[in-house]
């Protein structure tokens, strides 16, 4: 069923995707559904918001959750958003220091943490995403509903971080390029699986992953920590997904892509 309608909705071409790919993209927008991550960023293929839109609408007709879903076009990106989750979480990470943000211009001889006007220019462009999205999170009557946002000031690399729930991320000055100083630097990278048994019990999904320069974990640790117990508490909540499993390895690769 849920191939038949991923195909219907989501076919880019002549190919579709296969029925693991399928059963992949529905595991992941239940995830959202559930409340175990306040986005997802659709990569599947080239499908657009009218399509994606389609696509969860039928999706939400054959499942009983009751969240409401919000797909958001950013530039050429098309997010589906938990807006009950995604605010709450950008309004906390307004008034406080949740996410790590880390510097990696390409300028910089190793990563370093942002420093406040850094900090504060980023919280300036997640505060016009936050009214945004607020201003639809102030109609109750809505299930599911799209919209597009978008400012040229805005590092996407930095603020799809966020907005994935990621409990730090990468920033670098976009009008100069996209290199970054994290060649052969050595990389802790988080990554989350969970089953999804309400689909499958073979269904493995991945819900996050991440990484965080080693030589600044140290410094990241504690907040880390509080992100991981978070997110095995949601998973405690919720009856959609099992054996969460968060692991970690450190990686140096020759070219890191943001």
């Amino acid at each position: 069923m849920r191939h038949l309608i991923t195909n219907r909705h989501l076919r880019a071409g002549k190919r579709g995707l296969s029925r693991s790919s399928s059963l992949r993209l529905a595991g992941e927008i239940r995830a959202v559904a559930a409340g175990l991550k306040p986005a997802f960023l659709y990569d599947y293929n080239s499908a657009g918001a009218p399509q994606i839109l389609s696509y969860v609408r039928q999706l939400q007709a054959i499942s009983d959750h009751g969240s409401r879903l919000h797909v958001l076009s950013i530039a050429d990106h098309v997010l589906i958003v938990n807006v009950d989750v995604m605010v709450p979480w950008l309004e906390t990470l307004l008034l406080g220091n949740k996410v790590s943000f880390v510097d990696v211009s390409a300028a910089r001889p190793s990563p370093s943490l942002c420093n406040t006007p850094g900090v504060d220019s980023i919280k300036g462009h997640i505060s016009e995403i936050l009214s945004h999205l607020k201003a639809l999170a102030g109609d109750p009557s809505w299930v599911l509903s799209s919209s597009a946002v978008f400012s040229a000031e805005w590092n996407l690399c930095t603020l799809f971080g966020v907005l994935l729930g990621y409990p730090a991320a990468y920033s670098f000055p976009t009008r100069e390029n996209f290199d970054n100083c994290l060649a052969l630097t050595p990389l802790r990278v988080f990554t989350v699986h969970t089953t999804c048994c309400s689909i499958s019990n073979d269904l493995r999904v991945r819900l996050y992953s991440f990484s965080v320069p080693e030589n600044l974990y140290s410094l990241m640790k504690t907040g880390i920590d509080e992100w991981c117990e978070t997110l095995q508490d949601a998973s405690r909540s919720q009856k959609d997904f099992s054996d969460l499993c968060i692991t970690t390895e450190i990686v140096t690769l020759e070219a890191v892509a943001l």
